[in-house]
């Protein structure tokens, strides 16, 4: 059965940092087996420094400038490709891996902003919807199931990445860098 995501209406031109009228209504979308082309969300994503200052997430929290910048940069990272929590600390210069793995916790703008491709630096699955691993190795209490990164390694073998039954990364070249 596939998962309903709600997400906001927008048009591409709004995603593309035209000007243009957006609808903050939500509505349903059907997230499918098939790998989504993220270009294709029809997701509100402010670009400009005005709508990144008045935006509010559907929690009516507002995004700081360093989960601005995680999101901006996630954005970035090609499908069937990931990177390290880590790495994109070093990128932009600030904040830790924890700080990091917060933002993309927290990510109002999922899959627009594809926080699935982000592993920890020992290239292990790392953490997907506030669980960390999978199975025997799930920490985060008995609330962890393991499911989501489960989750998680479903969504990238989708895209051709793979891990092992231990859920570290199968092949390194694979591991995506890009440097501010």
């Amino acid at each position: 059965m596939p998962a309903i995501r709600t997400q906001l209406r927008s048009t591409k031109a709004a995603i593309d940092g035209h000007e243009t009228t957006t609808s903050r209504a939500s509505t349903l979308v059907v997230v499918v087996d098939e790998m989504q082309n993220l270009a294709d969300c029809k997701m509100h994503y402010p670009l400009g420094e005005k709508d990144r200052n008045t935006f509010k997430t559907q929690d009516g929290k507002r995004v700081t400038p360093h989960q601005w910048a995680v999101y901006d940069f996630t954005r970035t990272i090609p499908c069937g490709r990931v990177t390290t929590y880590k790495d994109i600390c070093v990128a932009l210069g600030q904040g830790s891996p924890r700080s990091v793995g917060s933002a993309l916790r927290n990510n109002p703008f999922a899959p627009f902003v594809p926080c699935h491709r982000i592993i920890a630096s020992n290239l292990y699955i790392g953490g997907f919807f506030g669980e960390w691993g999978t199975g025997a190795n799930a920490r985060g209490g008995q609330k962890n199931t393991g499911l989501q990164c489960n989750r998680k390694m479903e969504m990238l073998a989708k895209e051709g990445v793979t891990f092992s039954a231990e859920g570290y990364l199968e092949d390194e070249s694979l591991l995506w860098i890009r440097r501010g």
